[in-house]
């Protein structure tokens, strides 16, 4: 049976961090075009609920010590279920993602469990060369370990079925992103990517949580975690 997202309610999950010039903003634009919203802020210093005007669509969640975007990300999934939604649209607060395009996510919805990747167009101003190169590196992993020839595997703009709950997923912050996309490829083989436009502000505005060192080395150190996972699993022996 189909499923037909442009037909139903659909609802957003941002997860924030410390994104205090950019959440008020970002959450206007997706309240704006008729979703629900619920922002997840994960320990931020100024408290979202200080900065957003309250909405009867907006539900604000709180971590009171910052946990990871990726435990967010549960948070968020875990509301999204309790509010009787099978998928949600996740979204950064930092403003580079549009909430005009998020109707291109659930367009693409055509079948039950399905992931939609929103696949950042990097042809625009003040994309770093270290997000192009990072982005090609992490893709080769993300398809050595799932066999999906994804084309950015480190966006946050994304369409996660809730089923992702299921999954078991140990890690909680960056990682989670390269983590999810790999088991529910195993379990479910439906991953689609969209071409999505996005907004990347000058070095002198641009703000990032990502640790190009630490972040990376974990992301690095899961990739090469779920390689042998994947090697026990075609022998038979996982």
């Amino acid at each position: 049976m189909s499923v037909h997202l442009s037909q139903t309610k659909k609802v957003v999950v941002i997860p924030t961090y410390n994104n205090p010039k950019t959440i008020a903003r970002v959450a206007k634009d997706v309240i704006d075009l008729g979703y629900e919203l619920i922002i997840v802020d994960d320990g931020s210093y100024t408290k979202v609920a200080d900065l957003v005007s309250p909405h009867p669509r907006l539900t604000l969640l709180r971590h009171e010590i910052n946990l990871g975007k990726g435990q967010a990300i549960l948070t968020g999934a875990k509301k999204v279920k309790e509010f009787g939604f099978d998928y949600f649209v996740s979204m950064d607060g930092d403003g580079q993602h549009l909430a005009s395009e998020i109707n291109k996510l659930t367009q693409a919805v055509c079948g039950h469990n399905e992931l939609i990747i929103g696949s950042r167009n990097f042809n625009i101003d003040n994309v770093p060369t270290k997000s192009k190169v990072g982005r090609a590196f992490h893709n080769f992993w993300i398809r050595l370990n799932s066999g999906y020839p994804i084309s950015d595997s480190l966006t946050g703009f994304r369409l996660y079925p809730v089923s992702i709950l299921d999954l078991n997923i140990k890690s909680k912050r960056f990682n989670f992103e390269a983590e999810v996309l790999v088991k529910h490829f195993w379990k479910h083989k439906k991953i689609k990517d969209v071409i999505i436009e996005c907004y990347y502000p000058t070095p002198e505005e641009r703000v990032s949580h990502f640790d190009n060192y630490k972040d990376t080395v974990s992301i690095t150190l899961l990739h090469l975690k779920l390689f042998l996972q994947r090697l026990f699993l075609l022998k038979g022996i996982f």
